[in-house]
């Protein structure tokens, strides 16, 4: 799951980074407002931890704009302004979370986990398709009694198909998704882990198997092993 810290402190930044990556997150920076909007419309990020003062665009305009255009993505606002006005400027201008600083990082992660929770992103620790189940806490593929670990790309590119609940996923939203604006990333990267998936699918005799969309993408089926 990928997470976009826009916050123009850059060492706050970095530890929020460091937080995040430590609870299994991806997460990127912007410390810029304009440039954050950009990162926020992008589609690739799954929630977003926004600032309210930044230089470029504030995080209130930032916000308003991008739910204007339809942007649903789950919002944490982080401010230091603790008046009561100004958390309800920030609701309303569609933050899902308001924290104000300081802040416990484990209030921030539980913040984090409630807004990604009401948005359908987090889902339960176990997620279940036809009949394999992705045991999230473990990184486990199972079927029945029988399980095998997962390597984190292959979690990820599991976690997203199975969201998808056999709706084709495109092989670019898959980069965006895990890889972000890493340049070695190609659509080779996304055909190696499935390839590994399939096997692992194989390995548990799963009825369930990934099927590919010719120049679409790839989505699961319960129609019978891939």
């Amino acid at each position: 799951m990928r997470i976009l810290i826009v916050e123009d402190n850059r060492r706050l930044a970095e530890s929020l980074q460091d937080i995040l990556r430590r609870q299994g997150y991806e997460a990127d920076v912007s410390l810029d407002g304009a440039e954050g909007y950009q990162q926020v419309m992008s589609g690739r990020y799954d929630g977003v931890i926004l600032d309210v003062m930044l230089p470029g665009m504030d995080g209130i305009s930032l916000l308003r704009e991008a739910r204007a255009r339809g942007c649903t993505v789950p919002v944490v606002m982080l401010t230091a302004r603790s008046e009561t006005e100004d958390k309800v400027r920030g609701l309303e201008s569609g933050a899902d979370y308001y924290l104000t600083k300081p802040f416990d990082k484990d209030e921030l992660t539980a913040a984090l986990k409630a807004v990604l929770r009401r948005s359908g992103e987090m889902v339960p620790d176990v997620l279940e398709f036809g009949d394999i189940r992705l045991n999230q806490s473990s990184y486990s593929l199972e079927r029945g009694e029988k399980s095998i670990r997962l390597g984190k790309r292959e979690y990820e590119v599991m976690r997203i198909l199975t969201c998808a609940r056999g709706a084709v996923v495109s092989k670019e939203t898959m980069i965006l998704k895990i890889w972000g604006d890493d340049g070695d990333a190609v659509d080779n990267n996304v055909e190696i882990y499935v390839s590994f998936l399939r096997k692992k699918l194989n390995f548990l005799k799963a009825e369930t198997g990934i099927a590919t969309a010719r120049h679409l993408g790839y989505y699961l089926t319960e129609g019978g092993r891939s």
